[in-house]
């Protein structure tokens, strides 16, 4: 079976609701079957979490980790649930890196 690529909507659409909740620094940008969010310059970018899509509906939360590395979270919810999730249960990930 084919992977499911993101749109640039979902890009769009997660920067937009990152912003709406109170995190104006962040950025949201499309990569294959992913949604990276992150933050700092464009070329010297600091990922904060990213969303992977794993079926038409549901997207899997995961999280950087201080060493650059990904960690799953298990999370596996429709885009607006997990960024809701992202937003109430791990705060931290999305704070502004000084």
């Amino acid at each position: 079976m084919a992977k499911l690529h993101a749109d640039p909507v979902h890009a769009e659409a997660v920067a937009s609701r990152l912003s709406a909740r109170g995190f104006p620094h962040l950025r949201a940008r499309k990569r294959g079957e992913l949604v990276v969010i992150e933050s700092g310059p464009d070329d010297d970018p600091i990922p904060h979490a990213r969303l992977r899509r794993d079926t038409v509906q549901l997207w899997r939360l995961e999280i950087a980790t201080h060493t650059g590395r990904w960690e799953p979270t298990g999370i596996r919810a429709p885009l607006k649930d997990i960024l809701d999730v992202l937003v109430q249960d791990f705060p931290w990930v999305l704070t502004p890196v000084v």
